[in-house]
């Protein structure tokens, strides 16, 4: 599937179950996709296992977190019609020009 169908899926569903019955600005977004990181950077603190997992049949764990950090991303782009796919091919294309380790960063 291509990313352009998973921003519409994504925000579709996010419509459909009300997170949009109220405007949500930018800055609130950013913190829930910072909230969904900060979760994958907890399961990987406790748990050994990277892979998906379930409890009581909802999936969980560290993988769950940063598809959860995408699927708001989508949303996000979603509904502010961003051109997702395209920038990231962009920005692929451009990260193959770069100099090893952009020069010697440290990260």
């Amino acid at each position: 599937m291509e990313i352009n169908n998973l921003i519409n899926l994504s925000h579709n569903i996010a419509k459909e179950k009300g997170w949009w019955d109220k405007d949500r600005e930018i800055p609130e977004m950013i913190a829930l996709i910072h909230s969904e990181l900060s979760e994958a950077l907890e399961e990987y603190r406790i748990n050994d296992n990277l892979n998906i997992r379930y409890e009581n049949g909802k999936p969980e764990g560290f993988v769950v977190e940063l598809a959860d950090a995408l699927i708001r991303i989508f949303d996000l782009s979603g509904k502010y019609k961003l051109d997702l796919q395209n920038a990231l091919e962009e920005k692929i294309q451009y990260n193959r020009s770069r100099k090893y380790r952009h020069g010697n960063k440290k990260a």
